[in-house]
């Protein structure tokens, strides 16, 4: 869930600093140290999926009471994003990318007594606070990342980190799920399944301080906001007027909870006897091929980019994932499994397409209008616990008819709610 290289390209923040002679060197050493941001996001963002169904089964949780761990986790996007971007502002770019993976720290770090005192509380409470971290990296990092080079080689460098955040997300699985669920077995205590997650997320703790000490030490250049050309850029109010940009903020709210949501529940939905049954551990390792095929689908969607309009491919991406969502519902087994983690394939380019196009033609309002879209990063909180309910009352099969409405809309907001209604 990272913004789209042309629009970041475009953002109102000024290259050039006082520090523009730096060595190629340190240039070069700064990029690896803000890519590897995008990956540990996107890595931390993703072991979620492997909560949910973990701390499901430690504290006898239903489908609702598991959702809480993903709307806790984006919660804290709609609640600390705009105070995010004042901490920014205060102690600028660099400090403000130390201070998030310090905060993202602390919540890894919360992990251990969460898991000493068997508390679910304390564990959202950690997740609330290494989301509150995530969201300041993402809102120094994403910009951030354009300076570090030729201006003429932004897009580049933007695709190179989104590749390495997809990355995260498809290793995730496969790894969390080895270091976590691997731990389980048969007649395992409650205390010992929960404690099975100290160590990786020990690990992930110090790996983050370790980043936190690189970046604060390393010198990079001095990244400055530039005003907008009509020197007011309009309040939140004026953007909420425009249409396409609050059909957009619609879409990526429903977008956000239909990936968020099929994430979450992957595992549960693997392991029922009527689709394949398998184990939690190999249930998990099969969430990478979800998050793999987003990877995939990026690259491919790219290219398909320069011959198909954003919204054209939206509403197609759409209609393959609304087919394969409802192919999932009323199907049983192998077919059911492989459609669902297909939908993967689909999602990879609607996040950037959605904002685009939300964010088009805005002008003065772009700040405001980017502000509301990422905000809208909130349904990764809500339709999840709506799966979850549906999932309590009919069983996790038959929830899949939630995502399947999320794309429904995004199909006719590719293929009508983009327009610029505006005369």
């Amino acid at each position: 869930m990272s913004l789209d290289p042309k629009y970041l390209s475009r953002l109102p923040i000024s290259p050039a600093s006082e520090e523009s002679d730096l060595p190629p060197a340190a240039r070069r050493l700064g990029l690896i140290v803000v890519t590897s941001l995008f990956f540990i996001w996107g890595f931390i963002t993703v072991l979620n999926d492997i909560l949910v169904p973990h701390l499901k089964s430690v504290f006898d949780l239903n489908y609702l009471q598991a959702s809480m761990i993903q709307f806790v986790f984006f919660g804290a996007y709609f609640i600390m994003s705009l105070p995010a971007g004042k901490v920014i502002a205060w102690v600028g770019y660099q400090r403000g990318m130390v201070l998030g993976l310090l905060t993202t720290g602390l919540g890894t770090l919360l992990f251990y007594p969460a898991a000493d005192y068997l508390s679910y509380n304390l564990f959202l409470f950690a997740l609330f606070v290494l989301a509150t971290g995530i969201t300041i990296l993402q809102v120094a990092a994403n910009p951030y990342i354009s300076v570090l080079g030729k201006p003429e080689t932004a897009s580049s460098r933007l695709n190179l980190a989104q590749a390495f955040n997809s990355l995260g997300t498809t290793l995730a699985p496969w790894i969390g799920g080895g270091l976590i669920l691997a731990q389980i077995s048969v007649g395992t205590s409650k205390l010992a399944e929960a404690s099975s997650v100290k160590v990786p997320y020990l690990e992930l703790t110090a790996i983050l301080v370790v980043l936190a000490i690189v970046l604060a030490f390393i010198k990079l250049p001095t990244l400055a906001a530039a005003e907008e050309d009509s020197g007011h850029p309009g309040t939140l109010w004026d953007a909420l007027k425009v249409r396409h940009l609050v059909l957009g903020s619609l879409g990526i709210f429903l977008y956000v909870g239909a990936e968020v949501s099929i994430g979450s529940y992957l595992i549960n939905f693997m392991m029922d006897p009527d689709v394949a049954g398998y184990s939690k551990q190999v249930a998990a390792s099969y969430v990478s091929y979800y998050w793999g095929g987003a990877m995939l689908g990026r690259f491919i969607g790219s290219a398909l980019l320069q011959i198909i309009s954003a919204n054209r491919l939206l509403a197609v991406n759409a209609t393959v994932a609304t087919i394969l969502a409802v192919i999932g519902l009323f199907s049983y087994g192998q077919m059911a499994m492989w459609s669902v983690l297909a939908i993967g394939i689909f999602n990879s380019i609607m996040f950037p397409n959605i904002f685009t196009l939300g964010i088009s033609d805005l002008g003065h309002l772009t700040s405001r209008g980017s502000s509301i879209l990422i905000m809208a990063i909130v349904g990764g909180a809500v339709v999840p616990a709506i799966m979850g309910r549906m999932a309590d009352q009919f069983g996790i099969h038959h929830s899949l008819f939630i995502p399947a409405l999320c794309y429904l809309y995004l199909i006719y907001f590719g293929l009508s709610g983009y327009r610029d209604r505006r005369s």
